[in-house]
């Protein structure tokens, strides 16, 4: 445990240095109790043996202080708002800059920005990263398909084997990570997140990744979400009418080998998309692929 870091300000002190009121452009939500942030690192089982753990919107940086309590060797925080730059700071300096700021945009960072100032110059699949945040409402879900579609490709950050991410969302949007086959709440990220992760709900708002050593997903991961974004497009049509728009925009022949794919598949067309396994999207997506056959963007 670090025991060196400074003294930590109490919730009005927090409040009223960095005046913490709700910023609805950058979608902001801060924890400001150390027992919570406390038990969220525990909860994610954040200890010494994570090589590197990256955190993103870290704030005024009560969740990073916990996180460093835990002895990590490495760590990185990645925060757009410049108002919280002197408390990391402070925070880095105390840690003997086991932590390092990257005060940057999370959409739009070069990943290799994030290896470097961690100075790791080459990615083993020995390594463990440990991805972590309260991740803001407005860009959580196109963040989220951005990391499936990095982890998928194993670049970036997510080049190494042993990958957990705990982030923190709106409940509605934990539910749809994890939901399961049948589950009314089950969506395109339940899918798409779930071909290569595990997903587990830890409580109301902290979701927990864990990379499949082998993934469900087992085709382009591109087009996998293209294929998975038509279906749930129009939720609450089944498959046969999905089908029966589609291929209306289809040549005779790709509709010729569509069809033949499909039936191979042995696929009950009365079901809507939330009812077909991740599984079944990959066989669909195959079908698409295998024949060039151009995917429908609603």
């Amino acid at each position: 445990m670090n025991k060196n870091l400074p003294r930590l300000l109490s919730v009005r002190d927090l409040v009223k240095m960095y005046n913490l009121t709700a910023q609805s452009q950058l979608s902001q939500n801060f924890i400001l109790d150390k027992n919570i942030t406390d038990k969220i690192v525990k909860s994610a089982m954040i200890d010494s043996n994570n090589l590197l753990v990256v955190e993103v919107g870290p704030g005024p940086g009560l969740l990073t202080r916990s996180i460093l309590e835990t002895g990590v060797p490495n760590m990185i925080v990645i925060e757009k708002d410049a108002r919280f730059l002197p408390a990391l700071t402070q925070l880095s300096e105390a840690s003997n800059n086991t932590l390092k700021i990257i005060q940057d945009d999370i959409l739009e960072i070069d990943h290799e920005k994030i290896l470097t100032t961690a100075q790791i110059n080459k990615v083993s699949q020995e390594n463990r990263l440990h991805v972590i945040g309260n991740l803001p409402f407005n860009i959580s879900t196109p963040l989220l398909v951005q990391w499936m579609k990095m982890l998928s490709k194993r670049s970036g950050i997510f080049q190494t084997s042993d990958i957990t991410m705990s982030l923190m969302f709106q409940k509605e949007v934990g539910d749809r990570i994890v939901a399961d086959t049948f589950s009314p709440a089950r969506s395109r990220l339940s899918v798409l997140v779930q071909s290569l992760c595990k997903a587990k709900k830890v409580d109301a708002v902290l979701v927990q990744l864990i990379a499949l050593k082998e993934p469900i997903l087992n085709v382009p991961i591109d087009q996998y979400e293209m294929v998975v974004r038509y279906f749930f497009g129009q939720r609450r049509k089944t498959i046969q009418s999905l089908l029966k728009t589609l291929t209306k925009k289809l040549m005779s022949d790709e509709v010729d080998c569509l069809m033949k794919g499909l039936e191979q598949l042995d696929l009950n067309l009365s079901l809507r998309p939330e009812k077909l396994t991740c599984e079944q999207f990959c066989h669909i997506t195959k079908i698409f692929c295998d024949n060039s056959i151009s995917i429908p963007v609603n």
